[in-house]
Order: structure tokens, then sequence, then C-alpha cells
């Protein structure tokens, strides 16, 4: 369990470090835009939208470790169909919790470009979702994806929580 826990960490960390650190950084250095000098209201706000959407990333790649029994990443993925934790609510919610995490930079640094990132970074993810993830989780793991995918939505949060 550890040595799963370890991988998890260690793809996760350079998944996070380039996509949601280095390249956010990047977008901000091209479009001239540095740290605000005073935190008002749209720093705060940024900063609990980006916490929330870090801590929903870090529970799904908990949540990967220890019930999938692998990692988020494709060349490792989870060995049993993850449906519980943040996954009974919503199917990829990984997603929506790195692109919350970027939108909070983005109203933190109120950067237009980096908010442009970030819908560039969901429809990298939508299509990846479509031409990737959900043929692979199909072979995978066949009609209980199936009545996962049936019970719970790709995006939107579900009413009610799959048990």
């Amino acid at each position: 369990m550890m040595f799963v826990i370890f991988r998890a960490i260690t793809y996760s960390t350079l998944f996070i470090a380039f996509l949601l650190i280095y390249l956010p950084s990047r977008v901000l250095a091209l479009a001239g835009i540095v740290r605000p000098p005073i935190i008002a209201a749209p720093q705060i706000l940024g900063m609990i939208v980006a916490g929330i959407g870090a801590a929903l990333a870090l529970w799904c790649i908990f949540t990967f470790a220890t019930i999938g029994k692998g990692t988020p990443a494709p060349f490792d993925p989870p060995r049993k169909l993850v449906i519980r934790g943040p996954y009974r609510f919503v199917r990829n919610p990984m997603y929506i919790g790195a692109a919350l995490a970027l939108g909070g930079a983005a109203l933190f640094c109120r950067s237009a470009p980096l908010l442009t990132y970030a819908a560039a970074f969901l429809l990298a993810c939508h299509l990846f979702v479509i031409s990737y993830e959900e043929p692979t989780l199909r072979r995978s793991f066949g009609a209980d994806y199936e009545s996962y995918c049936r019970r719970v939505n790709r995006r939107r949060p579900a009413v009610r929580a799959v048990t």
C-alpha cells in the first residue's frame, strides 16, 4: 500500500508541478502579470477557490491510491474501479479540482490569460476523457463502469451519491 501511495504522490507532484505551477507561471510572466501588491477580497476569494480545488484534487489522488490501488497516471492506473470518495458525486473530480485551483489562481492574480489557460486545460481534459479515459475504463471494467456512467455525470455533481 505504501508503494502505491508513494507512486501516486510522485506522479501527481510531477503533473501538478508542470501543468498547475510551471505553465501557469509562464502564462503570467508572458502577460506581464505579477503578484498583487496587497491582499484584498479578490485574492482572498482566489485563495479559497484554489484551496478547495487543491483539496479536491488531493482527495482524488488519495482515493485512487487507497481504493483503486493505483495512481491517476494513465500508465499506472487503478486496478479497481474507483466510485467512492469524490467519485461518488462526479466522474471527473480531479480535473474539476485542478481547474478550480487554476481559476482561483486567475482570480488571485486578476488574470484573464490565466483564466483562458484554465479553460484550455478543461477542454484538453474533456478531450482526453472522451478519447482515452472512458474507452479504456469501458474495456477494463465493462458493465460495472457502464452502470457507474448511468448513475454519475462527468462534470455535474450527482443529486444523490452512489453507494
